[in-house]
């Protein structure tokens, strides 16, 4: 009995269902911080203005907000007000500056459009170079709620040819799901590397997640191979203002 007691105790909970309820596992105290630190360090290696900008950010809200309550009242409720706008200032200048240094950073490198794609927010099923040319241009497929997106870096021309190369082999399997295509670039009808998340983030939702499963289950049967490509130094994900 005493033995039965104790494998009881020991059997881990289980869900409505009869399922094994599994915790994530926590991160370690001090991550984010050291998430932070390194982001900040990495960055300023590269752009030595980022910490008088971010200090200025920060200073200049809180001070101009405690000097008005000093000479009119209140000097305690806005300089508290104050400190968090400055706060928030400083984050989103702190994180605009590290994002301008890691799209320096890939720029013009094999594969810049890849990094920044795997760095999106959203449900994303990215599968680099599916396509790509001896002159290192490259197609990438995204599968999302818009449905399918193709991203094509390299010379125009090239880009262009790939992207249709690609359409044509999956027009077998996507049925009526909206496809688009993107060449990433400086040039007329492009997309900068540096907008390129904006670009996804605007495009319209016309699938769910069982349609982006499907399709997804779909090119993996597929058998289509891609091109390993280098990753690109585009840090984790900064904090999001």
């Amino acid at each position: 009995m005493a033995l039965l007691k104790r494998s009881s105790k020991a059997a881990p909970a289980k869900g409505k269902a009869g399922s094994t309820k599994v915790k994530k596992p926590k991160a370690p105290r001090g991550a984010k911080l050291k998430q932070i630190r390194m982001a900040f360090t990495a960055t300023r290696a590269q752009d030595p203005k980022v910490l008088p900008l971010v200090l200025a950010a920060f200073f200049v809200p809180f001070l101009l907000l405690l000097a008005i309550g000093l000479v009119f009242g209140g000097a305690l409720y806005l300089g508290f007000l104050g400190f968090l706008l400055g706060l928030v200032a400083a984050a989103f200048v702190f994180g605009k500056r590290v994002q301008a240094t890691a799209y320096s950073q890939v720029e013009g490198q094999i594969g810049a459009a890849a990094a920044v794609l795997s760095n999106m927010r959203g449900d994303w099923r990215i599968t680099p170079a599916v396509g790509f040319t001896r002159d290192q241009d490259l197609v990438h497929r995204v599968i999302g709620k818009p449905g399918l997106v193709l991203v094509a870096e390299g010379s125009p021309n090239r880009a262009r040819q790939l992207i249709a190369t690609e359409k044509k082999k999956a027009a077998r399997i996507i049925g009526s799901t909206p496809v688009y295509d993107v060449v990433v670039g400086d040039g007329e009808g492009q997309v900068p590397l540096r907008k390129l998340e904006r670009h996804f983030l605007k495009l319209p939702r016309n699938i769910k997640g069982k349609q982006i499963n499907e399709l997804d289950r779909k090119f993996k049967a597929m058998g289509a191979t891609s091109l390993p490509i280098p990753k690109g130094p585009m840090p984790t994900r900064v904090p999001r203002r």
